[in-house]
């Protein structure tokens, strides 16, 4: 093991669901965290940039946790590791962190131990450390994943984003754990919203593959999740409606939110505004970003 070898991994923000694609449909943007991670003669742990106050510096660091997993899977010794995490991405805000996290460990440290494990293999360990592949997997593949899990194995279609295709994420400054936001989901659905989500995510992965973004309006659409989280995240079913009639193309919640992310066709000023304001309106004060579905998941810089 070199000492002196740095690795460092961008690893992008991810936006999950799309509406209805709940827990398989993600898309890669272009919000970044960079990780640095070396060897050492013992391990240490640096913060930057968001979430430096609240990530963890021990062996409860995401980040530590996905390489020791690398380590496991190859069936050596946890060495001793220098991590440095520049973050760009908010945590809890449902915009991906905690994939970030896990995917630029992995990818860093397979990369620190010489790169024995396969893609399918890391997104394989990222899919069991985060619990689904929604985020993960447009975290290291980048584009538009659509994901499944069948007896362990994760099967995936990555898609390129419509070029056209632009997004406005309304960040609220308040975090939202995932597993809240899961909490208030009900444990069974009626058999019409069962066809309700189906019928619109095959609409938003054709309307994506195909490049018309004029269904984005319907195929966005959701009943399985967001009208049960609309509670947890105030004013958003003003800001969702408001965003729409100001020319966006589909607006949803983030993952599991709160960030709220409006597709649009290329930057609308407009959408960005009304959403800070009826944001505001509901009490709650938001930053927004315009962020650009990307093709590059994980990479080495």
């Amino acid at each position: 093991m070199q000492s002196n070898q740095q690795v460092i991994v961008s690893v992008p923000a991810t936006t999950a669901n799309l509406g209805p694609g709940f827990d398989c449909l993600g898309m890669a943007l272009d919000l970044y965290n960079q990780i640095y991670m070396s060897f050492a003669p013992s391990t240490t742990i640096e913060v930057e940039g968001q979430g430096a106050n609240e990530i963890k510096r021990d062996e409860e660091n995401i980040v530590w946790q996905a390489a020791r997993r690398v380590f496991t899977e190859l069936g050596q010794p946890m060495p001793g590791i220098a991590i440095k995490l520049v973050n760009q991405i908010p945590t809890s805000r449902g915009l991906g962190s905690s994939a970030a996290a896990i995917v630029g460990g992995l990818v860093a440290a397979n990369n620190l131990a010489g790169n024995k494990l396969s893609q399918d293999t890391l997104l394989a360990l990222a899919t069991e450390m985060e619990g689904h592949p929604d985020n993960v997997a447009p975290a290291l593949l980048g584009g538009i994943v659509i994901s499944v899990v069948s007896e362990g194995k994760v099967h995936y279609l990555r898609i390129d984003p419509p070029e056209e295709l632009s997004t406005v994420v309304a960040i609220p400054d308040f975090e939202l754990s995932t597993q809240a936001a899961r909490e208030v989901l009900p444990r069974q659905v009626s058999l019409q919203d069962a066809i309700f989500n189906l019928s619109r995510s095959a609409l938003m992965v054709g309307a994506l593959c195909q490049k018309r973004l004029d269904l984005l309006t319907v195929a966005a659409q959701d009943v399985l999740h967001q009208p049960h989280r609309a509670p947890l995240v105030p004013g958003l079913v003003q800001v969702i409606e408001n965003a729409n009639r100001a020319g966006a193309l589909s607006v949803m919640l983030s993952g599991a939110g709160p960030t709220v992310i409006a597709f649009t066709h290329n930057f609308q000023k407009e959408v960005a505004g009304v959403m800070e304001k009826t944001f505001l309106e509901a009490g709650v004060i938001c930053q927004t970003k315009n962020l650009k579905p990307i093709v590059d998941g994980a990479v080495i810089l």
